[in-house]
């Protein structure tokens, strides 16, 4: 069902390029080259047509791309796979429970008849 979806929405963005590109302009760059005079005899009946034509095909595609998303699976559980997370997983170092490390520094206990001043 995925796949269908993908190809009504390639479909229908080949159409929306097709429907823009066969729009007339409205002024722009098009106007600096001479393209007004073609609005003073455009027909103004296809310019409608041709833009619900174009919310048409815009709002399917979002709808579809939307729908799209509940039938797209995966086949693995954890998308983010990497070579290197795995061999980070294969070297997991194990705390040692030997002799405690104190992570202050270490603090001196004055020795008897030490006249330094500590």
């Amino acid at each position: 069902m995925f796949t269908v979806l993908i190809t009504i929405i390639l479909i229908l963005a080949v159409l929306l390029i097709l429907v823009i590109l066969g729009q007339n302009s409205k002024g722009g760059a098009g106007a600096a080259f001479g393209g007004s005079a073609s609005q003073i005899m455009g027909v103004t009946r296809t310019g409608n047509v041709l833009e619900k034509a174009t919310w048409v095909l815009a709002v399917s595609i979002l709808v579809l791309s939307l729908a799209s998303s509940a039938f797209y699976t995966t086949s693995q559980p954890n998308q983010f796979s990497s070579p290197n997370i795995e061999s980070a997983k294969q070297q997991v170092v194990a705390p040692a429970f030997g002799e405690p490390q104190n992570a202050l520094p270490a603090v001196e206990t004055p020795v008897e008849g030490d006249t330094t001043g500590n």
